[in-house]
């Protein structure tokens, strides 16, 4: 692809799912952020949902997402510890056609800043499927605010320059 950007704004379709075994939409703290930091920034929120820390729900609600003509990109929240119900990136991770493997050394550079060593137990990963933009994060509001705040708003940016993902992603089709 010769180009990586464009001089208009691009508004992507962004779907946000938080991986859960407690939170509810009322204690869903780090899948609001996301959803007020999309929207924000221009973007629309096509769906939202809280899925226990099961990696075949995950992987089905995912795929689904990939199926579709409208999701272009998915927020995922929580799920990427090491407990043993933490299953995002095994859920996920074999629906990627590409794995975007700076990302997860990326957020764990500048999670280090803040965190210090326990950034280490992050498995945050992205990745592409079908054209859509996949990106786990782990579930506190602190890291998927250093996540959206210095990765991904940049990414999804259609202005930003030298590169950017936006079109990389599948182009939407009206229902």
């Amino acid at each position: 692809m010769a180009h990586t950007y464009t001089d208009q704004a691009i508004a992507l379709n962004i779907a946000v799912l938080t991986v859960s075994d407690s939170r509810t939409e009322a204690t869903d703290t780090s899948g609001q952020l996301l959803v007020e930091r999309l929207t924000g920034a221009g973007h629309n929120l096509s769906d939202k949902r809280i899925l226990a820390d099961d990696k075949y729900r995950i992987r089905a609600q995912v795929a689904q997402w990939a199926a579709d003509d409208r999701t272009q990109v998915v927020l995922i929240t929580g799920g990427t510890g090491f407990t043993e119900r933490d299953a995002t990136p095994e859920a996920v991770q074999p629906l990627f056609d590409k794995e975007v493997q700076g990302f997860g050394e990326l957020f764990r550079q500048l999670s280090y800043e803040e965190i210090g060593s326990s950034t280490v137990q992050s498995r945050a990963v992205a990745g592409f499927s079908n054209d859509m933009l996949i990106f786990c994060l782990p579930g506190s509001s602190n890291a998927c605010r250093t996540a959206w705040d210095r990765i991904i708003r940049e990414q999804l940016d259609s202005q930003h320059r030298p590169c950017n993902f936006v079109l990389r992603l599948k182009p939407v089709t009206e229902n």
